[in-house]
């Protein structure tokens, strides 16, 4: 399968449910996700999905629980919550995703429909790195990645008001900023695991602002778009 007619989408959790479940954002993205593919028959997408605040609003609980909670346990917290996301942005697709929900993307099968969704897998990484196995899997040379950040900045802009948005960046540079350690509900560009498997893969990923639809829209159709090129 070509990267023309593929399409490997990292949603974001806080963009399914930042709160609540966000039904605007989640019908605004069908809209544009079903116009991409309806445009040409071959087409077809694989959405990995996060979990949000579901996912964070756990997690803590869970934190001032049980104070000495390990990191595999918040993870699987975390997982949960991906599970239920997944299930919920199938619904919006059901027609077009009779494939269940893949939770395991080493095994996962893409043998009917035109949408695949997934879930987080196992602890140690984030929904980002499943997506990136699911497009080396199925040979998708690009990734979108939609989140609430817009852009890879230089450093993180809530701590470094002189942080600048970046268009492009090299694997390299982001592992630097990223680094190489995993940690349950932590809030980067791109998990520091994935970015390790995806620069190995030489896949290319772009960063985005899931929310502006618009944006999206030039993505999918190979227009000029507003976020971040990471490549080798």
């Amino acid at each position: 399968m070509s990267e023309q007619e593929l399409r490997v989408i990292s949603l974001g959790g806080s963009l399914v449910a930042p709160e609540g479940i966000d039904l605007e954002f989640l019908s605004g993205f069908r809209h544009v996700l079903m116009n991409w593919l309806n445009a040409h028959t071959q087409r077809r997408a694989i959405l990995v999905v996060g979990g949000g605040a579901p996912a964070r609003i756990y997690q803590q609980a869970a934190r001032e629980l049980a104070k000495d909670i390990s990191n595999e346990d918040l993870d699987w917290i975390g997982i949960a919550a991906t599970r239920m996301n997944a299930r919920l942005v199938r619904s919006a697709f059901y027609a077009d995703a009779p494939c269940d929900i893949v939770e395991n993307p080493e095994t996962g099968e893409f043998d009917q429909g035109r949408i695949l969704v997934a879930s987080g897998w196992k602890p140690g990484f984030s929904t980002d790195y499943d997506a990136v196995v699911l497009a080396q899997r199925f040979q998708a040379e690009c990734l979108i990645n939609l989140s609430n950040i817009e852009a890879v900045y230089t450093a993180d802009p809530q701590l470094d008001p002189a942080a600048k948005p970046l268009e492009q960046i090299s694997w390299q540079q982001l592992q630097d900023i990223v680094g190489h350690t995993w940690k349950p509900g932590a809030n980067w560009p791109f998990d520091p695991i994935a970015t390790c498997r995806a620069r190995e893969a030489n896949l290319k990923v772009i960063v985005a602002k899931g929310s502006d639809l618009r944006n999206l829209e030039h993505i999918l159709s190979g227009q000029n778009f507003k976020g971040t090129v990471i490549s080798i």
